[in-house]
């Protein structure tokens, strides 16, 4: 067994466009092999801005032979009356390769037939693979990808070069006038000439004695210890910044870091302004100090040694110093613009084209934030001892999108949010007020941090469910395939708040006043999109509950029953999720499955929702008292529970229930031809179906 070699060497390519494209090259390359019934090991990634290479090591020297067993025609047709082979056997073993001696007659459920074994040798692996990597390379995806010279071919970046081995041999073909072969390029500036690869197992030590680390983990981790050590003899630490860390593994070869100084006059703009100017655009580390503080100084990371590292780093703070200089006009210029000024602004921005301004989404979010403040426990209304919570609310929301218009955050679109909190904490705005305009933009991705404060969590979930329902009304529903205004995230973001902090209002409620928000403006709105969007919302709540690993059936069951009630959910779940795991379990949903069928059955939806009365003088047998009397002192019984949040106690006495139900059973036929009897069981067990009917549908347990 050899191993396998693929490098597609190419001009520079951008650094998000790699670790992706690795991975979707290795998958299709490994899938590929697989099919061609070739045996291979471990995979192993390189990657370069100028190069996107595989190894695939233990690679087998040819695909597994198979055997196979092929069925001819009838015997009576292959064979004449005297047992001697016809044409058509003759023509039966032509066509798959044997000879007419090895011909059998095999007997089937159809009747006798003429039958040959046969192996199908393997083709050697290096001539199967001259036709999958040309493939492989070729449906390798990119965000965007061109063409070049007369070439009909398309990549990320014009293709240089292909070194495809197995073992010490060439697998050959061609992309065009693109030749596969064992050679490929250098480090661009230190080693530039064309450099051989003799073996595929020499591909990294070969690459390295040419200053290219194609290993993209080994190349982050020194990076990693060299901008630590930069930073340390500058007398500072390094801002961490995982994400810069690795776009900027993927910018070098052979990374240098070098520091380099600004005048301290620019600390005095925010550190974010700062610290965005450098990371944005020039891909610069920050350094701190011990207490956190930026320090006037900064890293960058070279893609080559020179031999005066000082006038490279003269370079970059050339650069640096122009940018932070655009950055503190543009801070200065925005300083003299009041936020009320930014505000009557947005009248000019469009939110989207027929939900209108910026400055009318903010009329609206105001307007649910103000509504969701009054519905929030009075008791938390106290935060940093301002006590006007409705009041927080809404001047956060007017001022929450008014750094959209600001040079700032025009020059660096990341900072929208935080500019708005320090343009309004200057201005001399609350700090809940200024704290919630950038909080409300939270969570920005997936697993990202939720807002802190109340007040932020309210703006939030107001700003989304505005989103959500002005998309939805104007038919702009994500697919699976399309989710343009990520509602799908805003949508997770709003439950994730919520349950976070514990808010207890009704989602259907925020869902119909944002919906009349728009109404009221003449956007037509129609009937099913409250429950479409109540939907979209159910959903999420699932996924959110399926990702901590709760049981499919008992979120089914648990949202079934009712999901206006975020904390409510997530509590009734957990709760169900643990009376699931008891032993006793399986028997008592059996019970409440059977109540629920027979209420079906009888067509009575009315007593199901508990419309039908119960007349104890309808009774003829004990077991119809004893259930009543059950119910009547569990139902008063759960629903203190439930609204005191003792929700494993109130489901236990739910439970509690089973041995009387099972009674009831024994006791009476549920259909009595008395219509009057039979109507009032089916009013008792419909009592029965909406007590635990608050807490799941147990219907949908699977037992």
């Amino acid at each position: 067994m050899e191993n396998l070699l693929l490098e597609i060497g190419a001009e520079e390519i951008p650094a998000g466009y790699i670790e992706p494209a690795l991975k979707a090259l290795s998958s299709n390359l490994l899938k590929k092999m697989s099919n061609a019934r070739i045996d291979y090991g471990n995979l192993k990634i390189y990657g370069t801005p100028r190069r996107l290479a595989v190894k695939v090591e233990n690679v087998a020297a040819r695909q597994k032979s198979i055997k196979m067993e092929i069925t001819g025609p009838p015997r009576r047709v292959g064979f004449d009356e005297k047992g001697r082979p016809t044409i058509a056997a003759k023509k039966f073993a032509e066509k798959i390769g044997v000879p007419l001696s090895k011909i059998t007659v095999k007997e089937t459920k159809k009747g006798a037939y003429l039958c040959a074994k046969k192996t199908e040798r393997g083709v050697s692996s290096r001539k199967l693979l001259s036709s999958i990597l040309p493939e492989v390379i070729l449906s390798t995806p990119f965000p965007k990808t061109m063409r070049w010279a007369n070439l009909s071919i398309a990549f990320a970046r014009p293709i240089h070069s292909i070194v495809a081995l197995l073992g010490n041999k060439i697998i050959s073909f061609k992309l065009e006038n693109i030749k596969s072969g064992r050679y490929t390029y250098g480090h661009s500036f230190m080693n530039p000439a064309r450099v051989k690869i003799s073996n595929s197992d020499d591909y990294v030590e070969t690459m390295r004695s040419v200053n290219v680390l194609v290993d993209i983990e080994q190349r982050r981790q020194l990076i990693e210890r060299e901008i630590i050590k930069a930073a340390e003899s500058a007398g500072g630490e390094v801002l961490s910044d995982e994400g810069l860390l690795d776009i900027v593994t993927n910018l070098v070869e052979y990374p240098v870091p070098v520091v380099g100084k600004f005048e301290n006059k620019f600390l005095d703009l925010p550190s974010e302004i700062l610290i965005t100017a450098m990371r944005e655009h020039q891909k610069y580390f920050a350094i701190i100090d011990k207490k956190g503080k930026l320090m006037p100084c900064f890293i960058a990371v070279n893609n080559t040694i020179t031999k005066d590292m000082d006038l490279v780093a003269t370079g970059h703070e050339r650069v640096i110093r122009a940018r932070l200089a655009d950055a503190q006009f543009f801070y200065d210029s925005d300083l003299e613009v009041s936020n009320e000024k930014r505000v009557e602004k947005l009248n000019g921005v469009l939110f989207q084209a027929k939900l209108g301004s910026m400055y009318e989404k903010i009329v609206r979010v105001r307007s649910i934030a103000e509504s969701i403040a009054e519905s929030v426990d009075p008791g938390l209304k106290l935060e940093n001892g301002t006590p006007d919570f409705k009041m927080q609310a809404a001047r956060a929301a007017t001022l929450c999108k008014a750094d959209l218009v600001s040079h700032v955050v025009v020059e660096f679109p990341k900072l929208q949010g935080v500019m708005g909190r320090v343009y309004a904490a200057i201005a001399g705005e609350l700090p809940t007020v200024s704290t919630a305009i950038e909080e409300h933009y939270r969570p920005t991705r997936s697993g990202g941090a939720l807002p802190e404060t109340i007040t932020g969590a309210i703006l939030s979930i107001a700003d989304k469910i505005d989103s959500i329902c002005g998309c939805f009304s104007v038919g702009l529903i994500p697919t699976g395939a399309s989710d343009p205004y990520a509602l799908r995230r805003q949508g997770i973001g709003i439950i994730q708040i919520i349950n976070d902090k514990g808010f207890l209002f009704s989602i259907g409620s925020i869902i119909e006043k944002s919906l009349n928000l728009f109404s009221a403006k003449g956007i037509k709105v129609k009937d099913d999109v409250s429950e479409k969007i109540f939907t979209f919302l159910k959903n999420r709540i699932a996924h959110l509950l399926a990702e901590k690993e709760y049981s499919k059936d008992v979120i089914a069951a648990v949202i079934s029953a009712s999901a206006n009630n975020v904390p409510d959910v997530w509590n009734r779940t957990v709760a169900l999720e643990r009376l699931k795991a008891e032993e006793d379990f399986e028997p008592l949903a059996i019970t409440f499955k059977r109540v629920v069928n027979i209420i079906k059955k009888s067509g009575n939806i009315k007593t199901a929702d508990r419309a039908g009365e119960v007349n104890e003088k309808l009774f003829e047998h004990e077991s119809e008292f004893a259930l009543l009397s059950a119910y009547k002192k569990v139902e008063k019984s759960v629903s203190d529970k439930m609204t005191k949040g003792f929700f494993d106690q109130a489901l236990l006495d739910i439970a509690s229930l089973r041995d009387v139900v099972d009674a009831f059973f024994d006791g009476v036929m549920v259909m009595a031809e008395n219509k009057n009897i039979q109507n009032n069981r089916l009013a008792l067990l419909g009592r029965i179906v909406a007590l635990f009917g608050k807490f799941a549908d147990f219907s949908k347990i699977s037992t």
